[in-house]
C-alpha cells in the first residue's frame, strides 16, 4: 500500500488475467486499483492517479438516501415486477453498515430492506440489480427458479453480478448471493 496523494491510501492489485482493464473501488479508508500485471511503473501511475480522481468524483456526488432509495425501489418494482403490485413494495430501504459479508439484505416478514454501505460508490445499475435482488425476495423468498425469472428481467443482471464478483474477489471476500437475505418470517 503506498500513499499516492493527500489523504488516500492506495493498494495497487496487478493481475496477470486482466489485460487491459483498469478499475478502482474504496475498501474502508483506502482506495483498491485493480491493474494488468504487464502495466509498466509509469503506466500505473498514470492509470492510479486517473482511477483516484475518478472515484473521487464519484464520491463527491451525494450519496442517495434512504428516502431516495424507497423511491427507486418503487420505480424498479414498477419497471420489472409490475406483475406484483401489492407484494413488491417494501415497507423501508436503508443503507447499513453492519453488513460485510452481504451486499444487500430482506426480512419479508416486515418487508425491510437494507443494503451495505459498500455498495453507495458503485456504479447506480450494480446497486439498481442489487435492490432489484432484494425486491424479488418480497416476492419468492428464497433462491429457485421463480427467484431466478424475477431477476432476470433487469437487463444488466449478469454484468452486475459480473461486477460484484469481482469486486468481492480482488478484496478477499466470500460473498455468497446464495446467502444474501433472511427468509425466516
Amino acid at each position: 500500500m503506498s500513499e499516492r496523494s493527500a489523504g488516500d491510501n492506495v493498494e495497487v492489485r496487478r493481475s496477470a488475467r486482466r489485460r487491459s482493464t483498469v478499475s478502482a473501488y474504496r475498501d474502508g479508508d483506502r482506495v483498491v486499483v485493480l491493474i494488468p500485471a504487464r502495466f509498466s511503473a509509469a503506466e500505473e501511475d498514470e492509470w492510479v492517479g486517473r482511477m483516484v480522481e475518478r472515484l473521487r468524483r464519484r464520491e463527491r456526488r451525494a450519496p442517495r438516501s434512504d428516502g431516495q432509495l424507497l423511491d427507486r425501489a418503487g420505480t424498479l418494482a414498477r419497471r420489472y415486477l409490475p406483475d406484483h403490485p401489492a407484494t413488491a413494495v417494501p415497507a423501508s430501504v436503508r443503507w447499513v453498515g453492519n453488513q460485510n459479508g452481504r451486499w444487500g439484505s430482506c426480512t419479508p416478514a416486515d418487508r425491510t430492506i437494507r443494503l451495505s454501505t459498500r455498495l453507495s460508490g458503485m456504479p447506480d445499475w450494480v446497486v439498481d440489480y442489487v435492490l432489484l435482488h432484494e425486491l424479488c425476495h418480497l416476492v419468492v423468498p428464497g433462491h429457485g427458479a421463480d427467484f431466478w425469472a424475477l431477476v432476470s428481467r433487469y437487463p444488466r443482471t449478469e454484468r452486475a453480478r459480473g461486477y460484484l464478483e469481482g469486486v468481492s474477489a480482488a478484496a478477499g471476500l466470500s460473498l455468497s448471493e446464495d446467502d444474501d437475505e433472511e427468509v425466516a418470517g
